[in-house]
C-alpha cells in the first residue's frame, strides 16, 4: 500500500481578523506530485509556509510519514529527510555548480559520499556543462535548476517547491519539467506554481485554493475544464 508521508488535518492560519487557511485537509502518497494553485490571495503560499515550518499554523495538524511535526522549524523538517525550496535563493554566487552542491551534500554525507552524491546529481539534472561555472555567471533557468540540485542532492523523500518555473523561458520550462519527472522516480513532490502552460505539462492531481480553503482537487483535465475554478482562477488564459 502506498504511504502517505505528507497529511494536513484541518490546518488553519490566521493573522489577526485575517484567515489566511482555514480547515485545509491534504494528502499525499509516496512518489506522488501535487500541484497546489489558485488566485493572489488563495491561501497557498501560506499552506505552503506551514507545512514546511516557515510558519507555525494557529490551529490544526501537520504529519509526515505520520509523525506530527506542527510547529517545527525548517531545519527540523529538512533533517527528517525532506527537500525544500523556497523563493529565496540559498547559493553561494562566488563558488561554481559544483562547490555548491557539494556543501549541500556535505550536510548530510561524509566527504566521499558528498564527492559521489554530488556527482550523481550533476549527472541526473544535466548540470555537467555548467559544472565548473560560478553561480554568479548563470542564467536564471540555469540557477533554478542549481538550486533543484541543492535539494536532489541529499535524495529526499518528500521534496516542496515554491514557484519553480518562476522567470524561466519557454526552453527552461521545459528541461524543469523533465528534472522534476526525473525527482518524481524517488521522492514525493508538492509544487506551488502560478504558471498554467508548466502545471499542464507535469500535473496529474491539482489542488485548488481559494480563499483559504481548498476548492478542489482532481486530475489536472478536470480542474482545467471546470467552470467554477475558471472562473475564480483561470479565466480566459486556460
Amino acid at each position: 500500500m502506498p504511504e502517505t508521508v505528507l497529511e494536513t488535518q484541518a490546518l488553519t492560519m490566521r493573522f489577526g481578523g485575517v484567515v489566511a487557511n482555514e480547515n485545509v485537509d491534504l494528502k499525499l502518497q509516496t512518489r506522488e506530485l501535487r500541484c497546489l494553485i489558485g488566485p493572489n490571495g488563495a491561501g497557498k503560499s501560506t499552506f505552503f509556509k506551514c507545512v514546511t515550518g516557515l510558519l507555525t499554523p494557529s490551529e490544526g495538524h501537520v504529519f509526515m510519514r505520520g509523525q506530527e511535526v506542527t510547529g517545527w522549524l525548517p531545519h527540523q523538517i529538512a533533517a527528517l529527510g525532506v527537500g525544500i525550496k523556497t523563493q529565496t535563493p540559498n547559493v553561494l554566487d562566488a563558488l561554481t555548480v559544483h562547490e555548491n552542491i557539494w556543501l549541500a551534500a556535505r550536510r548530510f554525507f561524509d566527504m566521499a559520499e558528498a564527492k559521489d552524491r554530488t556527482d550523481a546529481t550533476i549527472d541526473r539534472l544535466a548540470l555537467n556543462s555548467i559544472a565548473k561555472t560560478d553561480l554568479g555567471q548563470l542564467a536564471h533557468g540555469e540557477r533554478q535548476r542549481v538550486e533543484l540540485g541543492l535539494v536532489a542532492v541529499a535524495e529526499p523523500w518528500l521534496v516542496l517547491l515554491d514557484e519553480p518555473a518562476a522567470g524561466m523561458s519557454a526552453k527552461d520550462v521545459e528541461r524543469m519539467t523533465e528534472i522534476i519527472h526525473e525527482l518524481t522516480r524517488t521522492s514525493a513532490v508538492v509544487i506551488v506554481e502560478h504558471d498554467m502552460q508548466f502545471i499542464r505539462s507535469i500535473a496529474e492531481t491539482v489542488t485548488v485554493f481559494h480563499q483559504g480553503r481548498v476548492l478542489m482537487e482532481d486530475h489536472v483535465d478536470r480542474v482545467m475544464s471546470d467552470e467554477t475554478v475558471r472562473n475564480v482562477y483561470l479565466g480566459k488564459k486556460a
